[in-house]
């Protein structure tokens, strides 16, 4: 049986997160959260990220602002306020061996992710990196990203899907994606495929300097 794992990036939103994690807990499923540190200044919705964190899954950092990948700014000081400042708000709802994403200019996995500075900061810091490798833009086509969705996971020998918990309406499909998969023997798990986890906990296991500029 193929495994996916599931992530969801650029929440938490008030309408959109409660409904992904009812879905989820339907199916029985974990997975991994990837949060907009300045949107957890917001009681509300960091109180989203602690039911997540108590149903079983992970609070990741997707950056302070979720302005532009990291390896498109010359500014020095960027990581430490993305990063860092990100971190600070998720607190306690972190993993041991914190989580981080990086933005992507629409999925793209290039050297845009990362400055110098950044991968240090993330070495340093003990961070985890998450990749991805199956991007179906549920943001950009909230009706027809499922078939998409799928035709990537069959092309992908242990799937990342990165879909979003934000308020465009494409979650509305996500109960029907997750019966697509168990129809076609895919079972979700909350594990990363190795391949996507360049850094693990501070500790560079993969190749990681692609993705840093020059």
């Amino acid at each position: 049986m193929k495994k996916v794992t599931l992530s969801f990036d650029n929440g938490p939103d008030p309408d959109t997160t409660p409904q992904v994690l009812d879905v989820l807990a339907r199916h029985g499923l974990r997975t991994t959260f990837f949060v907009v540190g300045e949107r957890l200044r917001d009681p509300g919705r960091r109180a989203l990220c602690a039911r997540a964190r108590a149903e079983g899954h992970r609070i990741g950092n997707h950056t302070y602002g979720h302005i532009m990948p990291l390896g498109m700014s010359a500014n020095p000081d960027l990581p430490a306020w993305e990063i860092g400042k990100a971190q600070d708000l998720i607190g306690t709802l972190s993993e041991p061996a914190p989580l981080f994403r990086p933005s992507g200019a629409l999925g793209a996995l290039n050297d845009t992710l990362f400055s110098r500075r950044a991968l240090d900061y993330l070495v340093a810091g003990g961070y985890t990196c998450v990749l991805w490798n199956a991007v179906p833009r549920d943001w950009d086509d909230p009706r027809g990203w499922v078939g998409r969705a799928l035709d990537l996971c069959e092309r992908q020998s242990w799937p990342l899907v990165v879909l979003h918990d934000i308020d465009t309406g494409a979650m509305d499909s996500l109960d029907r994606f997750l019966d697509e998969l168990a129809q076609r023997d895919m079972t979700v798990v909350q594990e990363f495929p190795p391949d996507c986890v360049p850094i693990v906990g501070g500790r560079i296991v993969g190749p990681v300097e692609r993705y840093v500029a020059a």
